[in-house]
């Protein structure tokens, strides 16, 4: 990394490093087996509930849940990919930085698919609700497909520019052994702050559509002519989506919290090192096992078919598909 990434970078770089280190030294394998198992664990349920959504047809039909079962294979790798790069940093181990590289676009595209994803939810309710009988040329499975593939493109620019832009400055620049994290990959400092304002700018712009679409459906809602229970349904499909982005929120401030931490209770306290590891279970790992979870169970078509899958299809379970 160049010496221009400054103090920042330097921080960093011990907070996902030394004190993973330090974690090994003091033997804290009951809370390895505790993140990597919820993760883990959460893996199994979202894959679950992404079986369920494809054992009916008229799941993989509707925007709806084409957008949900992108949500849950979104955050199932995410989960994943955040487990093997904690679990190679607990080892401290070096690894290939084209391993590296390729873990970071992953988890980075990943990390920032899920609001927009949450964006795209929110609109989908809004057209079926204020446009309700454009609603089918509109939302199309089709159309879907390919708003799922902008969001990629979206999710992946910034981290492929830097990539190529490192390329051509250093064309050996994938070859050697790194300890992988995000910081190792810059060459400039302003590259960490180019990060930090496409966060800023999604974070933002998801909100103000969530916000918009809440409202919208809201003032739908209070007229004489709409479908009041429909309507009612959605607002609250709305505000769950606002609750899951300030859940997407909480991930984001991981990496401050952690910095904040390390500041205030330095680098060989013992405080330090507990309140690093619940920083990432709760803020980090939590909600991105909750989030889709929770969008399950409120949904009567997929809830108890997830249910019935989850439980071995047992014969106490009886699911039924009421799609609305």
């Amino acid at each position: 990394m160049a010496g221009s990434n400054g103090t920042t970078e330097d921080v960093s770089s011990f907070t996902y490093q030394q004190i993973f280190k330090l974690d090994i030294d003091a033997g804290p394998s009951t809370k390895t087996a505790v993140a990597v198992l919820t993760s883990l664990f959460f893996c199994v349920v979202n894959c679950v509930m992404l079986f369920a959504l494809r054992s009916k047809r008229i799941f993989q039909e509707t925007p709806r849940y084409i957008l949900f079962g992108h949500m849950l294979m979104n955050d199932s790798v995410l989960l994943l990919v955040t487990t093997i790069m904690y679990t190679v940093a607990l080892c401290f181990l070096p690894i290939p930085k084209s391993i590296c590289t390729l873990l970071v676009f992953i988890s980075h595209c990943t990390f920032r698919n899920a609001p927009l994803t949450l964006a795209l939810m929110s609109l989908e309710r809004y057209v079926a609700i204020c446009f309700p009988l454009r609603h089918c040329n509109i939302a199309t499975p089709k159309r879907t497909g390919i708003a799922i593939g902008f969001i990629w493109i979206l999710s992946s620019i910034n981290f492929v520019t830097d990539i190529i832009l490192v390329l051509v400055l250093d064309p050996s620049y994938l070859t050697g052994i790194i300890f992988c994290t995000l910081e190792k990959l810059f060459l400039f400092r302003w590259q960490l702050d180019k990060y930090q304002a496409f966060d800023v700018l999604y974070f933002v712009s998801v909100a103000v559509i969530i916000i918009f679409t809440y409202i919208s459906i809201m003032i739908t809602a209070r007229s004489v002519s709409s479908d009041k229970d429909s309507a009612k349904k959605a607002l609250k499909t709305v505000l769950l989506h606002l609750i899951q982005l300030g859940l997407c929120l909480t991930s984001f401030l991981y990496t401050i919290i952690e910095r904040t931490l390390y500041l205030m209770t330095g680098s060989n306290s013992s405080l330090f090192i507990n309140l690093r590891y619940l920083n990432y279970l709760i803020v980090l790992i939590l909600p991105r096992c909750l989030s889709p979870l929770i969008y399950g169970m409120r949904d009567e078509a997929v809830w108890p078919l997830f249910k019935y899958f989850f439980c071995y299809r047992s014969g106490k379970v009886k699911p039924t598909v009421n799609v609305h």
